[in-house]
């Protein structure tokens, strides 16, 4: 308990060190990270948390990186989850984009960390929902979080992200391919980003025709034209992400959100705990090992795994009930 309560003061104190600390013990899903949280309780808030998805090659990185100076110059305190694809053979990252926006080094109020996929499906990070609680209970008003660009795996951005913004490109023909993928379905704000090469208005056109054959939603995504290399558009993408967290907030739907978000994390938690028992309990047993290789179908060995755990649970759950039993007696 050590370690979690010196954490816990370096945050209170506002080291930087200590979240980065933090955010590494979440990527080596250590324990110690639930006893920090549980001491940094009266901190934890959630950040606004938007994400970028696109097609690599679209500039998400350049964008991004404008929109964190905007963010700045309106004195928000800004982080930045840059979700990078890692080697299935070295487990290594490509992590560039700390090098795109080292301009922001000096900055206390701008934190920028990049975190492998580890061949995560989603293109997400399984360890990005407690980075992002970390950075709320550290104090900043913002997480931006830019996923790996890889097509349809990037819709889990979207149950994450409060505001899921879809960065497309005329020229690199991803437009249609990404409303095959499903990627459009997904999109609270378009961004066609280098918006003054020809074709733009041709790939803006085909999105606003996608949305009118969609059925009707209380909220219409807004198509914003930006050129993120020479900083143009990027305040009107912005002021597209506010409209939409304001529209969260009118209707309910943010607080829908936030308590979906919550139960599938609870959810989440238990699964990869019961992956870790079931596999635990394969390489213990012996035979229930030689069997699976026997029947070259796991669906028996799963059946005797969820039996063994309930048949632990039912005991515990009796006496606990008996306990609460003789309380209420007593009382």
């Amino acid at each position: 308990m050590g370690k979690e309560r010196d954490l816990a003061a370096e945050f209170r104190e506002g080291n930087i060190r200590g979240l980065a600390r933090a955010i590494t013990l979440v990527e080596k899903r250590d324990p110690a990270v639930r006893h920090l949280l549980e001491a940094l309780q009266d901190r934890v808030q959630r950040p606004y948390v938007v994400g970028f998805t696109g097609a690599p090659g679209t500039g998400k990185s350049t964008l991004v990186d404008c929109l964190v100076r905007l963010l700045r110059d309106r004195d928000q305190a800004v982080a930045v989850i840059a979700v990078d694809p890692n080697s299935p053979y070295s487990g290594g990252a490509i992590l560039g984009d700390r090098i795109r926006m080292q301009r922001h080094a000096l900055d206390s109020k701008v934190f920028i960390r990049s975190m492998g996929a580890r061949g995560h499906l989603g293109g997400l990070s399984v360890a990005t929902r407690e980075a992002i609680r970390l950075m709320g209970a550290f104090g900043f008003d913002v997480v931006i979080l830019e996923t790996v660009g890889v097509g349809q795996s990037e819709l889990e951005v979207a149950a994450i992200a409060d505001t899921t913004v879809v960065v497309l490109t005329p020229g690199l023909g991803d437009g249609v391919q990404m409303i095959k993928a499903g990627i459009m379905e997904i999109a609270d704000v378009f961004v066609v980003n280098k918006a003054d090469v020809p074709g733009s208005q041709k790939t803006i056109q085909e999105i606003r025709s996608m949305l009118s054959m969609g059925p009707r939603v209380a909220w219409r995504p807004p198509i914003v034209g930006a050129v993120a290399a020479r900083n143009e558009g990027v305040d009107e993408a912005w002021k597209a992400v506010e409209a939409h967290r304001a529209h969260l907030e009118a209707s309910g739907e943010g607080r829908q959100l936030s308590e979906a978000r919550l139960k599938d994390e609870a959810a989440d938690l238990v699964g990869e705990w019961a992956r870790s028992e079931a596999r635990a309990l394969l390489d213990q047993d012996a035979k229930l090992s030689e069997r699976l290789l026997h029947d070259r179908i796991p669906y028996a060995a799963a059946d005797e795994i969820l039996t063994r755990q309930r048949a632990e649970l039912i005991p515990e759950r009796a006496r606990s009930k008996k306990k609460a039993g003789r309380i209420m007696e007593s009382r």
